[in-house]
């Protein structure tokens, strides 16, 4: 049994639903669908220099890779390289192969260093560590029982201020890509980002198949949104919180709590049963507001880098 690595193809029905198996199986806590697959893909940024590697075994897809350049950071060189092999189908030699297919794309796109999350497993960071990675910072992936947990009972809305979903934004959604650049730019993480790039924005965000404008809330203020929640779903059970995150001029004022929680209830009523998110490990705020919400931490990453060259 050989295993190869190649380039998913998206003229065969077959990629995407198998890169979809496999992500779901090693990594449930992010939502992915063959629909998400392909628009990764195909709509990322050129600079990104994007790829999606499978790892193959006797016609199966037991492997997977995302690499690309951090075309958005403010530093150059920064990539990224996320592999994730079926549980039952490592020790295959998947994992060796796309991890040497992924840095060797990055140093001929003029990466000088490149970025990797791993459940922090005992196996996952021996193969980091055997292969020139040191550990940096951890995460949480949080979930949320919404069929027999309980929420918390929705909050006053403060005077002033004004609840709308991002479908209320249909017509001029650039009130939502702002604070979406503002919020993002303040997340903790190596990699600093500065979203400046509004038509990309549209493509890889906005018109993201996952994305549900009906249950994305966002607290309004003198017409302007200054919070949100951004909600994916990638099907009529399945929830997961993009990005929560407040302006800088309205912090403290619990309106990301305000909008997250609403969409928690809309996700309920719309039939969701299972939530999602996760968290930075410094990122007190946000891990006391979804503590608050009955978020349980359900898993643990963590980032590793290797400087190539």
């Amino acid at each position: 049994m050989t295993v190869i690595v190649r380039d998913l193809r998206l003229d065969t029905p077959a990629d995407p639903e198998g890169f979809t198996r496999v992500r779901r199986l090693a990594l449930p806590y992010i939502l992915f669908t063959p629909d998400s697959v392909r628009h990764l893909l195909t709509r990322s940024h050129p600079d990104a220099h994007f790829r999606s590697l499978v790892a193959e075994e006797d016609g199966e897809v037991i492997g997977t890779a995302q690499v690309a350049l951090a075309h958005d950071s403010t530093e150059p060189g920064q990539g990224y390289l996320n592999v994730y092999v079926r549980p039952d189908r490592t020790r295959r030699g998947a994992g060796e192969l796309l991890v040497r297919a992924g840095e060797e794309h990055l140093a001929a796109v003029g990466a000088t260093r490149v970025y990797t999350w791993l459940l922090d497993e005992p196996g996952n960071r021996a193969f980091a560590e055997r292969h020139g990675y040191t550990r940096g910072r951890p995460a949480h992936f949080l979930r949320l029982d919404l069929a027999n947990g309980t929420l918390p009972p929705l909050p006053e809305t403060p005077p002033g201020v004004e609840l709308r979903t991002a479908a209320d934004f249909a017509d001029d959604p650039r009130p939502l890509f702002e604070l979406d650049a503002e919020t993002v730019s303040d997340e903790p993480g190596e990699i600093d980002y500065e979203f400046t790039d509004y038509d990309a924005w549209i493509e890889q965000t906005w018109r993201h198949p996952l994305l549900n404008r009906e249950l994305t809330v966002a607290a309004v203020v003198d017409g302007r949104p200054v919070a949100f929640s951004l909600a994916f779903t990638d099907d009529a059970t399945h929830y997961s919180t993009s990005m929560t995150g407040t302006a800088r001029a309205c912090r403290g004022r619990g309106l990301a709590k305000l909008a997250k929680i609403h969409s928690l209830y809309r996700a309920r009523e719309a039939g969701v049963t299972e939530a999602f998110t996760g968290n930075d490990a410094g990122n007190d705020p946000m891990i006391a507001i979804n503590k608050w919400l009955g978020y349980d931490i359900c898993a643990t990453e963590v980032r590793y880098v290797r400087e190539l060259g």
